[in-house]
Formats: C-alpha cells, sequence, structure tokens
C-alpha cells in the first residue's frame, strides 16, 4: 500500500509539473528583423497587385512546384518583385525565378528564394 501511495504521488507530482510547463512558441523575431521586406509592404498600385496576382497565378497553376515552393512570399512594390521562402530544389527556385521574370521583367526581379535543407 506504502509503495502505491509513493507511486501515485510521484506520478501526480509529474503531471502538475507538466501542466504547468507551457511549449515554446517559434520566435522568428532575430530573422524577421533583418529581412528587408515582409507582405505587408506590397505595393497598392493596381501595376503592383496586378503583377503579383500573375506571378501567384502561375505558381499555383504549376504542377511541378511543391506545396512549400507555392507558398512563397511575392511582394511588388513599384514593379519591382522581391521573392522569399522556402522551396525544395535549385529547380523550383529557378521555376519560380522564371515565372517571375516574365510577369515583371528580369532585371525587377530580386530572387531571394531559399533552398530548404
Amino acid at each position: 500500500m506504502k509503495n502505491i501511495l509513493i507511486v501515485l504521488l510521484i506520478a501526480s507530482a509529474a503531471f502538475a509539473q507538466a501542466q504547468d510547463q507551457q511549449p515554446v512558441k517559434p520566435d522568428n523575431t532575430k530573422k524577421n528583423a533583418t529581412e528587408q521586406l515582409t507582405a505587408e509592404e506590397q505595393g497598392e498600385s493596381a501595376s503592383d497587385r496586378e503583377i503579383t496576382k500573375n506571378i501567384r497565378r502561375e505558381i499555383v497553376k504549376n504542377d511541378s512546384l511543391s506545396a512549400t515552393a507555392k507558398n512563397i512570399k511575392v511582394i511588388t512594390i513599384d514593379g519591382k518583385v522581391t521573392l522569399r521562402g522556402p522551396v525544395h530544389s535549385e529547380q523550383e527556385k529557378t521555376a519560380i525565378a522564371t515565372i517571375a521574370e516574365k510577369a515583371a521583367g528580369k532585371d525587377k526581379v530580386a530572387n531571394h528564394l531559399e533552398i530548404k535543407k
């Protein structure tokens, strides 16, 4: 009986401690602070929105791209496009850059896509 009581006390203490611990939420503050553009800075002109829409449409239609690649950030400001986010391969990075260059012009695309390892 004494052993059962000790086991129950230990188990309840462990349970109480587990309940007190909250999961740690990811914090990208340092990474975000060093990045130059965010999606909130998307240009509001009709032409900027149109460029972004066209790029996004072509990315989503491309069946060779992974779901990760289809979720990259496309930010257009004054006709200049910035691509940011993870992709799975150099092929995905190149394919997305080509789509953006068709929509905005080769000299107006900053490709900051990162190959996810």
